[in-house]
């Protein structure tokens, strides 16, 4: 099965207090959760710990379901679903399918 939303991928929030960011996907989390650049940022009391880290209020980013993102078609700039399409190709002399996600709205390979 080919993941939807991958790391490195440009995301806009379409849900949630932070409705309209965008930001890049740093992190995939299990439980279909992810952490994305500059959105989602709450603040973390941190304590002080003997290697001189000193305490104080410290802003986060706290993940976001990927339900509430949808990917940036690149060629569009505008949110878009994605799409799977599966093509075959010749590799030593075998047939091998390749599963390639797409930009529904365009039709353009995502990297």
């Amino acid at each position: 099965m080919v993941a939807k939303i991958k790391t490195g991928d440009q995301v806009k929030v379409i849900r949630g207090k932070d409705r309209g960011k965008e930001g890049k996907v740093t992190r995939i989390l299990p439980n279909d959760r992810l952490i994305v650049e500059g959105v989602q940022i709450v603040k973390k009391h941190m304590k002080a710990t003997q290697q001189g880290q000193q305490s104080g209020i410290v802003p986060v980013e706290a993940p976001i379901h990927r339900s509430n993102v949808m990917v940036i078609d690149p060629e569009t700039k505008q949110p878009t679903r994605v799409g799977v399409v599966v093509k075959e190709e010749a590799r030593d002399g075998r047939i091998k399918r390749v599963r390639t996600r797409v930009a529904k709205k365009s039709g353009k390979e995502l990297s």
